[in-house]
């Protein structure tokens, strides 16, 4: 009965360590100064910080939208998963 319980703990953990979802971070704002002289000033790396953000919140969109899919998927999964458990409960 204790390998049996051994196994069980060692099959759990396995599962919820592999069924953990990708962490999606958005990006920091970019930084806009308040003052015109220093958005003219600084006007090239201002215009990078805001290229950057743009092209990693699209990163961060995509994440969320694969991230959404596993979860639907994991949810499928683990609610099939439930009705054979209460199936097998029922029969026994």
């Amino acid at each position: 009965m204790r390998g049996l319980h051994a196994g069980m703990f060692i099959l759990i953990t396995f599962a919820a360590t592999t069924a953990q979802g990708e962490t999606c971070l958005s990006p920091p704002r970019p930084f806009l100064p308040a003052g015109e002289a220093e958005m003219i000033e600084f006007a090239e790396i201002i215009r990078q910080d805001f290229e950057y953000y743009i092209n990693d919140i699209q990163a961060y969109f995509r994440c969320l939208d694969e991230e959404r899919a596993r979860a639907f998927e994991e949810a499928r999964q683990v609610s099939q998963d439930y009705g054979r458990f209460q199936a097998v409960i029922k029969a026994n």
